[in-house]
């Protein structure tokens, strides 16, 4: 029915603005009111920009590709560890809670939340790490999986909002809007207690090992914790009157991120999955080097490499 598909798509913007403006709080971005994308492009009529954003990120071959990119172990055998695909639509589920309850615009949240690890390289933050030292050896570059994610959302012609809150989801800059400042937050809940679903399943912690007095604060299950991290950030927020976590949960939460850097992370149990992403890496960018390649030429080869094609790679070079 052509003709009613027409009258949808003239008043949808319009039904929007006043949706939104009935709804939404005075502080959030309003759908219409973005600062646009860097090409010029004709908009969809019956999605919001950040509708658009979210879709063409959903679509594009990055956000496929974190499926075959893991958290913290390399390729592992079983079925139920987190990717980055799953730590993905966890933040983003997380986010979209949080903005809810804030009236803040969710569409806005989700582009971010699922473009905010698009950049990431293969075998988590070993493999960033990897990268940054070969760039910086070679080159005097450097490789930030935000600042990847950023370059892939400009290709993609996403609009300001949504590349400012990618940009700024890790790293010094803080985030523009208060969406952004959302996935900034939810991010870090979102990892910490899924990596440490994974660590327990791995067999390098135990419930018990976790440390008291942070479990103590925010619950002794992963749902428990997100539960208690997702409340006082809607309730703190709202106070506030910016996206802020209360004094004790947020200093638990860093306590308890810390502890996972220094006992999971970087700890002696991943330690020979870690030197074995660093080697991979390491082997593909000689190789790469000696092709003749550029820093931006490797820079995009390797971060969009999955965990299995760069293992494979690495191996086709013997």
């Amino acid at each position: 029915m052509p003709e009613l598909a027409g009258r949808v798509a003239d008043a949808f913007a319009a039904r929007v603005r006043a949706q939104e403006e009935h709804d939404l709080s005075p502080r959030a971005v309003r759908s219409y009111e973005t600062r646009g994308r860097i090409r010029l492009e004709e908009e969809c009529t019956v999605r919001t920009p950040f509708q658009r954003d979210r879709d063409r990120i959903v679509h594009s071959k990055p956000f496929r590709r974190l499926k075959e990119k893991t958290q913290v172990f390399i390729d592992p055998s079983g079925d139920h560890y987190r990717t980055r695909m799953t730590h993905t639509l966890e933040t983003t589920g997380i986010a979209r809670v949080v903005a809810r309850a804030l009236r803040l615009n969710e569409d806005l949240v989700e582009a971010i939340g699922l473009g905010h690890d698009m950049g990431h390289t293969p075998f988590g933050h070993a493999g960033e790490e990897a990268l940054d030292a070969a760039l910086a050896e070679r080159f005097g570059g450097r490789f930030r999986h935000n600042e990847q994610s950023l370059r892939i959302a400009e290709q993609l012609n996403l609009t300001h909002e949504v590349r400012d809150g990618i940009l700024t989801h890790t790293g010094e800059r803080e985030p523009a809007t208060l969406e952004g400042m959302i996935v900034r937050i939810v991010d870090r809940v979102a990892y910490i207690n899924h990596d440490i679903d994974d660590a327990i399943r791995h067999g390098i912690l135990a419930e018990d090992d976790l440390p008291h007095d942070e479990i103590e604060v925010l619950g002794p299950t992963g749902s428990a914790r997100i539960d208690t991290l997702v409340h006082d950030l809607i309730e703190t927020s709202e106070r506030e009157g910016t996206i802020a976590q209360s004094e004790d949960v947020g200093a638990a939460m860093l306590a308890l991120r810390a502890y996972m850097f220094d006992h999971v992370y970087l700890g002696p149990h991943t330690r020979a999955e870690h030197d074995r992403a660093r080697a991979i890496v390491r082997r593909i960018f000689d190789a790469l080097v000696q092709r003749g390649g550029d820093a931006d030429e490797i820079t995009e080869f390797i971060a969009g490499m999955t965990d299995r094609y760069a293992i494979a790679y690495a191996a086709s070079l013997s």
